[in-house]
C-alpha cells in the first residue's frame, strides 16, 4: 500500500489526507514513506530517514535555526478513519493529536523555500506508547546534529495557544504492611488497607504550589491514582499499595521532586516507579521571544508532559503550539476546528517568513 501527499495543498486538506493514512503507533511506515517521498520533491531540503522518523532541513546559513517537531502516530482507531468534514469541524483519528499540527509544519517546510530562519522538520514515530520506543530516542542516538536548534516548536494540541515548557511527572508506590488474620477474628491481625487512611488524608489535605516562570503559572498536584490490596473476602489483608502521581513545576529537578514527595509522605515506605523531568519555558531566549511576538498570544503553562522536555534537556528552548484541542485527543469523536488550522499556519508563516 502507498499513499501520495501534496505538501503544497491547503493545510486543512493536508490534515485530512494525513488522517486518511492510518498510522497507529508501530504502524507508521506507510505514512512515513508518503511524507518522505513528498519532502524529497523539494529541492531546498535535505531529507533523511531514521527508522520510521522522517527528517528534513534547509541549509541557508541563517543566523537562527528553528526545529518543527511532531509525531506521526496515533492511538488505536475507533471507527474514526477516514476523516469526515462537518462545517468547520474535521473529524478523524489524530486530527487533534496531532496530524493538524504535522500538516501545518510539513506544509510550511515545503512551501517556504527562503525562510527567515533555517528550518528543521522532525516527524517521528511511537510517541503515543512507552517512552523507550519514542522515535526521538533513535534520532538522538543516530542523528544528534539534526536536533540542534535555537528553538523547538512541537505541534502538540494547544487550541492555538503558545504553551511554554511542560510539567514534570513522577509516580511512586506507597506500600503499607499489616498482619493477616481471619476477618471474624480481626483483632488478631492488622489491616494494611486501613493503614492507607493516613496516606490518603495527607494527599487530600495537600496544598498545591503555584510558581510563575517566564510569565507561565504552573500549578502542581499530588494525587492518589490507584489503590490496591486484599486477599479474600474473609481475610484481613497484610499488604496494600497506593500509587501516587506528582505533577511538578519545571523549576524542580527529579531529585527535588522525589525529596518533596518523601517529605509529604514521611514515615511511609515508598518507591519511585516512573519519572520524567519537566521543561522550563525558555521564553526569554531570543528565538522564543520572537515567536511569542509573532503569535500575538500570551504564553501559558503546559499542564502535562510533552516531548519539549527532551529538547529542554538538550539545552534547546521549546514550546508547544498546535491547532488541535487537547481535550479531544484520543476520543472517539476526535476533531479539529479547521479555522484553527488556518490561523496556526498563518502564525507560523509570519514567524518563519
Amino acid at each position: 500500500m502507498s499513499a501520495a501527499l501534496d505538501l503544497h495543498a491547503d493545510p486543512v486538506d493536508l490534515t485530512a489526507a494525513l488522517v486518511d493514512v492510518a498510522s497507529v503507533s508501530g504502524e507508521e511506515k506507510v505514512l512515513a514513506d508518503a511524507v518522505e517521498t513528498a519532502l524529497r520533491r523539494e529541492p531546498h531540503l535535505e531529507v533523511v530517514r531514521c527508522g520510521e522518523t522522517v527528517l528534513a532541513r534547509t541549509a541557508l546559513g541563517r543566523d537562527r535555526r528553528v526545529l518543527l517537531a511532531g509525531h506521526l502516530d496515533t492511538v488505536p482507531i475507533a471507527d474514526n478513519v477516514p476523516s469526515r468534514r462537518e462545517g468547520d469541524l474535521l473529524y478523524g483519528c489524530g486530527t487533534s493529536d496531532m496530524k493538524a499540527g504535522v500538516a501545518v509544519m510539513a506544509h510550511l517546510t515545503a512551501a517556504l523555500a527562503e525562510p527567515a530562519h533555517d528550518v528543521t522538520l522532525v516527524l517521528y514515530d511511537c510517541e503515543e506508547v512507552e517512552a523507550v520506543r519514542n522515535g526521538l530516542n533513535r534520532v538522538e542516538r543516530e542523528r544528534r546534529d539534526w536536533l540542534d536548534a535555537d528553538l523547538a516548536i512541537l505541534g502538540e494540541p494547544t487550541s492555538g495557544l503558545v504553551e511554554g515548557g511542560c510539567q514534570g511527572t513522577m509516580r511512586v508506590v506507597v506500600t503499607l504492611h499489616g498482619r493477616r488474620a481471619h476477618s471474624a477474628r480481626w483483632w488478631l491481625g492488622e489491616n494494611a488497607i486501613h493503614a492507607a487512611a493516613p496516606v490518603l488524608a495527607r494527599l487530600a489535605a495537600y496544598e498545591a504550589r503555584e510558581v510563575d516562570i517566564d510569565g507561565c503559572v504552573y500549578r502542581e498536584g499530588l494525587q492518589a491514582v490507584r489503590i490496591g490490596g486484599g486477599v479474600a473476602g474473609n481475610v484481613v489483608p497484610d499488604e496494600a499499595e497506593v500509587t501516587v502521581n506528582f505533577r511538578f513545576a519545571p523549576d524542580r529537578s527529579l531529585a527535588d521532586a522525589e525529596a518533596h514527595v518523601r517529605a509529604v509522605l514521611a514515615g511511609f515506605a515508598l518507591r519511585v516507579t516512573d519519572a520524567a523531568p519537566g521543561a522550563l519555558p525558555g521564553l526569554s531566549a531570543p528565538a522564543a521571544a520572537k515567536f511569542v511576538a509573532a503569535s500575538g498570544e500570551t504564553p501559558v503553562a503546559k499542564y502535562g508532559w510533552t516531548d519539549v522536555s527532551r529538547f529542554s534537556a538538550l539545552g534547546i528552548p521549546a514550546v508547544n503550539f498546535g491547532p488541535g484541542d487537547p481535550n479531544l485527543a484520543h476520543t472517539r469523536d476526535e476533531h479539529v476546528d479547521v479555522r484553527r488550522i488556518t490561523a496556526g499556519a498563518e502564525t507560523l508563516r509570519r514567524y518563519l517568513a
